[in-house]
């Protein structure tokens, strides 16, 4: 990340309330465009919920929110979409009774309609087996194939940040090992991504920056091949 390069997202002493519950404490981060980095935590630490007021649904009580140098406050959560930003849900959420292609369309809602077969194959090169599966209905699909959906359907917006939640939730650890290496195949064909994840292990492999989040404030941040041999991280996180 070059020090003179303007991040892609900038989150400044961002506050947000479920009511009267007070779940993001003040937090600030920021993504350089090309890199990959990622929010840990114990779950309830606020990660989706940041996520979440980045990309629109929740509305931030104190802070702000710049993405691609413009502000986010009072921006729709489709608006944000067509400014490049897409979010790919903790659970997936894809539509169950729809074919694969079907939903792929529904993730290129924002483009031009004679992109969308060059953008389906696009992410078909990411992902061949949703190729395979392409007639199927999505709900019958394993729940690996379901993430790869989940995935390909927000990479068919052509964001210029792709945030996943939770990608690996639920998942063999065999595939697992697959979806990261997609996260980073992703990334090295361009796309910036910020990586919610409770693998802290496989996300901290993958990232090259990462902040560690605990009940709603941020406790740590660096680079993630320091925070990977961090005594603290790796006794609260890794396990070890």
């Amino acid at each position: 990340m070059s020090e003179h390069q303007l991040p892609l997202l900038k989150v400044k002493d961002l506050h947000v309330y479920y009511g009267a519950i007070h779940a993001i404490k003040g937090i600030t981060l920021e993504v350089t465009e090309g890199e990959i980095v990622t929010l840990i935590g114990a779950n309830g630490a606020g990660k989706s919920t940041t996520l979440n007021t980045i990309a629109g649904p929740l509305k931030p009580r104190q802070g702000t929110i710049a993405f691609a140098g413009l502000p986010v406050e009072g921006t729709a959560a489709s608006r944000m979409v067509y400014r490049g930003l897409s979010l790919c849900p903790e659970g997936r959420r894809i539509f169950q009774q729809m074919t694969v292609r079907d939903n792929l369309l529904m993730g290129g809602f924002s483009r031009p309609k004679e992109e969308l077969p060059a953008s389906v194959d696009h992410v078909y090169s990411f992902f061949p087996r949703l190729k395979e599966r392409e007639k199927q209905i999505a709900g019958t699909l394993s729940g690996g194939e379901q993430q790869m959906l989940a995935m390909g359907r927000a990479l068919m917006s052509k964001p210029k940040l792709m945030m996943l939640d939770e990608p690996s939730m639920g998942l063999a650890p065999i595939l697992v090992e697959q979806i990261f290496d997609i996260i980073r195949d992703l990334n090295q064909s361009g796309t910036t991504i910020l990586l919610v994840e409770q693998n802290a292990q496989m996300a901290l492999s993958v990232a090259h920056r990462a902040y560690v989040m605990e009940t709603g404030r941020i406790t740590m941040s660096g680079a993630a091949e320091e925070l990977l041999h961090d005594d603290n991280v790796r006794k609260a996180y890794l396990g070890s």
